[in-house]
C-alpha cells in the first residue's frame, strides 16, 4: 500500500510552448510509464509534488489520485532546470503489487557521527544501491550501523540490511565496498629553501629604459 499520495490531472496538452505555460501556472508537466500499458500524460501541482517528493524520494509508493482512476507508482526521475529551483518534467513509473521491480535505494550510514573511534576519517564511496523486489517489500534505504567501526575497517554491500532481507534481491556484487574508516593524514608541507634575492637582482624602475637610452 502506497504511504505518499499526490493528486494529478490527466494532461491534454503537448509542445513546448504549452508545456512552458503549464509550468507558468505553477504545474509540472508528467508521464506514467507502466510494462505493458500505454504511456499516461499528467500534470502535477508543482507545490504538492515538492512535499511529497522530499518525504517519499525514488524508493517509496506513491499513489496518484487522477479523478475516478488511481494508480500505485514511484518516482523515477526528476528533470529539473540547471540554473533555476524549478522541476521541468516528472517520469512515474507504475507499478503492479504482484509484480517485482528493480530500483535504487539509497544508502544510509546510520551513526556516522557517533563513531567512537576518533580521530577518524570515514569515507563513503557507494551512495545508493540497485535491488529488486515486490513493492509492497521496498525497503526506504539500505542500512548499515558505523559506531563501533575501526581504524582499517571496509564494510561492504554484504553488511547492508538489505542484503539480509529474504524479500530483497540486491542486483551487485556483495563485496563491493559501501565505507572505510581510517586515520586521519597529516598534511605534509614541504620545506623548500628558498634562494634569497639579492638586492642587485631587482629590477628598478626606469633602469631599463635608461640603459638602453645610453646605448643609443
Amino acid at each position: 500500500m502506497a504511504e505518499y499520495t499526490l493528486n494529478a490531472q490527466v494532461r491534454e496538452v503537448s509542445g513546448k510552448n504549452r508545456v512552458d505555460k503549464l509550468r507558468a501556472e505553477g504545474l509540472i508537466p508528467a508521464v506514467i510509464y507502466q510494462k505493458g500499458a500505454e504511456n499516461d500524460m499528467v500534470q502535477v501541482k508543482d507545490l504538492e509534488f515538492a512535499h511529497v517528493y522530499n518525504k517519499a524520494g525514488t524508493s517509496s509508493l506513491v499513489e496518484l489520485n487522477m479523478g475516478n482512476e488511481k494508480k500505485t507508482v514511484l518516482i523515477k526521475e526528476v528533470q529539473r532546470h540547471p540554473f533555476r529551483d524549478e522541476v521541468l518534467h516528472i517520469d512515474f513509473q507504475g507499478v503492479r503489487m504482484d509484480e517485482a521491480i528493480r530500483l535504487l535505494v539509497p544508502v544510509v550510514l546510520v551513526n556516522r557521527d557517533e563513531i567512537r573511534v576518533q580521530p577518524s576519517v570515514l569515507l563513503q564511496m557507494l551512495d545508493e544501491v540497485e535491488i529488486e523486489c515486490l513493492p509492497g517489500d521496498i525497503p526506504a534505504q539500505a542500512e548499515v550501523d558505523v559506531q563501533n567501526m575501526q581504524i582499517g575497517d571496509v564494510i561492504t554491500v554484504a553488511d547492508l540490511d538489505v542484503a539480509k532481507n529474504d524479500k530483497v534481491t540486491v542486483l551487485i556484487n556483495e563485496e563491493e565496498p559501501v565505507a572505510s574508516l581510517s586515520e586521519p593524514q597529516e598534511e605534509v608541507i614541504s620545506e623548500e629553501t628558498e634562494e634569497e634575492t639579492s638586492a642587485a637582482d631587482v629590477p628598478v624602475v626606469g633602469e631599463k629604459e635608461k640603459e638602453e637610452a645610453e646605448e643609443e
